[in-house]
């Protein structure tokens, strides 16, 4: 039975940020933090399956690639790497870039690798506040600049770049060749409504990830029955015992947590280690019988909508 407010731990990169606010009050240093990790406020504990972590983004990151967990056992690694991104800030232009442009040879893709036009061969597209995107093992991708970006993975620190914009890093030619998909990526799943407050995001072999949106003064019971991550990016509460509000983070796994939102109301991002919906995760305490709501939003066409479209507080009916 556990139910935790997450350790925080930071890490500085060359593309990173002086001002993490109003995620984290780290920022301001004389280092560029790119990374926010959460870790368990148990040291002792074993480490969990996924790793829940911010991404503050000034210049353009490592064109990279992850193995997955065939390939990074033949490495002595327990696992391999897909993750999926929730982007939380956006500069006007910002990008990532997902998948190559055109599908390649391996022999190629080396070659672009070693004279740098693989820079040019990636997919960039917009990024925007609320978008979501979903990056399986050996998807080729980068995040540009101007983005602060939630993101949830595997746990596995294991990349091999490809590109690294002049910053003179180690490149991993043979490894990337040997894991990378060599085409466009797939196209994400359209993120859809489970209940009004609940939409799920995406859902892989690995975890699930979802945004909650919850009315002001209301309250709820969260029952995790894995390991569950939960970051809150709007609004405040009392998990428990524990007050949340924007940036905590809250680990949980085989407990339950009653949730008393305050007067702004409450999103969150909540991942678990799960392939597929838990059903019984959210409970209404206040018992307004809110989930049968579902088929009005089913009826006007709102399930198939992607987050683009609905900002944080965009639901006001419901916030």
């Amino acid at each position: 039975m556990t139910f935790e407010h997450a350790d925080v731990r930071t890490s500085s990169k060359p593309w990173g940020s002086h001002d993490l606010t109003p995620w984290n009050r780290s920022g301001n240093s004389e280092t560029a933090i790119g990374e926010v990790m959460f870790d368990r406020a148990e040291t002792q504990a074993p480490d969990p399956a996924l790793l829940l972590k911010l991404l503050f983004t000034k210049q353009k990151l490592s064109i990279q690639v992850h193995p997955d967990d065939a390939f990074a056992q033949t490495m002595g690694m327990a696992n391999g790497k897909t993750e999926a991104w929730y982007v939380l800030s956006a500069e006007d232009g910002a990008q990532v870039a997902i998948g190559l442009k055109q599908p390649l040879t391996q022999p190629e893709l080396r070659s672009a690798i070693a004279d740098g036009s693989i820079a040019d061969l990636v997919k960039w597209q917009a990024a925007e506040v609320g978008d979501v995107f979903f990056i399986p093992a050996g998807t080729i991708h980068a995040i540009g600049a101007g983005l602060v970006i939630a993101e949830i993975q595997q746990r596995s620190d294991t990349t091999f770049r490809l590109f690294d914009h002049g910053r003179s890093r180690e490149l991993h030619i043979d490894q990337a060749v040997a894991v990378a998909d060599l085409g466009p990526a797939k196209p994400d799943k359209t993120p859809t409504y489970l209940t009004v407050e609940r939409m799920k995001l995406v859902s892989c072999a690995f975890f699930v990830l979802e945004r909650i949106d919850l009315p002001p003064g209301s309250n709820w019971e969260l029952q995790a029955q894995r390991e569950t991550w939960a970051l809150v990016t709007a609004g405040d509460a009392t998990m428990g015992s524990m007050r949340a509000g924007v940036g905590d983070a809250f680990f949980a796994e085989a407990d339950q947590a009653v949730i008393k939102v305050g007067r702004n109301g409450l999103t969150i991002l909540l991942a678990y280690a799960d392939s597929a919906s838990q059903p019984g995760l959210l409970r209404d305490l206040d018992d307004r019988r809110s989930d049968l709501a579902i088929h009005d939003l089913m009826q006007a066409g709102l399930s198939s909508r992607k987050p683009t479209s609905l900002p944080l507080r965009s639901m006001e009916g419901h916030l």
